[in-house]
């Protein structure tokens, strides 16, 4: 049997993205290596890691829109439709 739904959550906000306190969710990888090899190095990662998630944020984005503009950065303004099969 189903258990009723509480007063203040909504079916609708099942669409939002994963968040621990403040932190996004996609965050917690670099913090969980961080706590498993406490280092310097895999700390600043962790750090880079959910700042760098938080920028995203705040510009709206998703890491699958950022690839894409990074992809789109990289291949520049000019695309080649020249067939594949031919040199």
């Amino acid at each position: 049997m189903a258990q009723d739904p509480t007063a203040n959550s909504h079916w609708r906000d099942s669409a939002r993205n994963a968040k621990f306190f403040f932190i996004d969710a996609k965050a917690a990888f670099p913090i969980l290596l961080f706590l498993v090899h406490i280092k310097l190095w895999t700390f600043i990662i962790a750090m880079v890691v959910m700042v760098f998630f938080t920028v995203l944020n705040r510009f709206g984005y998703t890491i699958d829109v950022f690839f894409r503009i990074f992809r789109s950065m990289l291949a520049g303004p000019r695309k080649m439709a020249i067939p594949w099969w031919t040199n």
